[in-house]
């Protein structure tokens, strides 16, 4: 299982830059508006250092790990919901994923043009927050006028529904979004599929003088994501744009040098990872070593048919080795010998770090 974030935000925000780190995929990145006309895709691997410990202990031919898609959509502008600067082009591409990087500009440059003359991140966020409301409004109100007919008729769920739907807009006409919305009510229009009901991590994209995230721009964009329940994530964009070119031993260096355990993408990855509620279970044998991604609270036989759909539907048990054991002891047959590989049935939830066999049958 694995998922698509979307990389949105205002023209030269640093969106391409920082997906051109995140992927070396070459998508341009030019000094204008729209140079990113159709979204440019890249597979990004997860570095989880519990994979890597795993294959130095078991030695397989093949190291694979968990990936996030990301989507490099172009930069919106304002009077996109009404289709300004190909809007509804792009609106419609944040449609399709699964959650929204939000690229806030936080440095000075310039040589590098803003699309509103100058750095605002607070005013940049609304812009952005306010073409996805609008959008998610006009869904809304469509979808009150079919309901609202069918209300008439004394159906109990289009009743409810419409309570919903009401609530919906009167949140998106205060100027917030539909995900700071009680669950319930969202359950009611999940299929709306409302661009503002997606989770987001907001990105601070900082200068080389602010990584550690405490200028003012940057303290602006974390206290918005606080004040929504979003995500918040610090990176600069041409240092990550640095360390994507460097070896693996060196990135580490480079790292400790500027005082950092990891990059500001690897955070990116890890909290989008997170926000979505994933969890990550490996599969250990001398052919591969794998990490695997499901939703947290994932049985094992659905965590089975994230392999193949036939371990699900023949499923018989699962045999798991903590994380923990596997490392401590050094390998399957030490955790074996110590009685430390539990034999369980179709109700066990899938832990974060389980290392499982699937035994199945069909």
């Amino acid at each position: 299982m694995g998922f698509n974030c979307g990389i949105v935000g205002l023209p030269n925000v640093g969106k391409s830059t920082i997906f051109n780190a995140m992927t070396a995929a070459g998508a341009e990145a030019s000094n204008y508006p729209f140079c990113t006309i159709e979204p440019n895709v890249g597979i990004v691997p997860l570095r989880d250092q519990r994979l890597y410990t795993l294959a130095g202990i078991v030695g397989p031919e093949k190291v694979t790990p968990a990936t996030v898609e990301f989507v490099d959509i172009a930069g919106l502008v304002r009077g996109a919901s009404t289709g300004e600067g190909l809007g509804n082009q792009f609106l419609g591409h944040i449609r399709a994923v699964d959650m929204i990087a939000h690229i806030v500009r936080c440095f000075e440059d310039p040589q590098v043009t803003h699309v509103d003359g100058r750095v605002d991140p607070q005013s940049d966020i609304e812009t952005i927050n306010t073409e996805l409301m609008l959008a998610d409004l006009e869904c809304v109100e469509r979808r009150i006028e079919k309901v609202g007919k069918l209300a008439k008729s004394g159906d109990k769920e289009m009743k409810a529904a419409l309570g919903a739907l009401a609530t919906l807009k009167a949140c998106l006409e205060e100027g917030r979004p539909a995900r700071t919305l009680p669950g319930d009510v969202l359950e009611r229009v999940r299929e709306l599929n409302l661009l503002t009901a997606k989770p987001v991590i907001y990105v601070a994209n900082v200068g080389e003088d602010d990584i550690s995230g405490q200028g003012a721009a940057s303290r602006t964009v974390k206290e918005i994501a606080d004040r929504e329940g979003a995500g918040f994530v610090v990176v600069c964009g041409r240092i990550e744009a640095e360390i994507a070119e460097l070896p693996g031993d060196e990135r580490e260096e480079f790292l400790k040098g500027l005082g950092l355990t990891e990059s500001g993408l690897d955070r990116l990855a890890r909290h989008a990872y997170e926000l979505l509620g994933f969890i990550t279970f490996f599969t250990a044998g001398k052919k591969e070593v794998r990490a695997w991604t499901v939703k947290k609270g994932a049985t094992a036989p659905q965590a089975g048919g994230v392999i193949h759909s036939d371990f699900e539907r023949g499923f018989i048990r699962a045999e798991v080795i903590a994380y923990e054991d596997f490392v401590r002891l050094g390998g399957e047959a030490a955790c074996k010998e110590k009685g430390l590989v539990r034999i369980e049935g179709k109700d066990y939830v899938v832990g974060d770090g389980d290392i499982i066999h699937f035994r199945f049958a069909v």
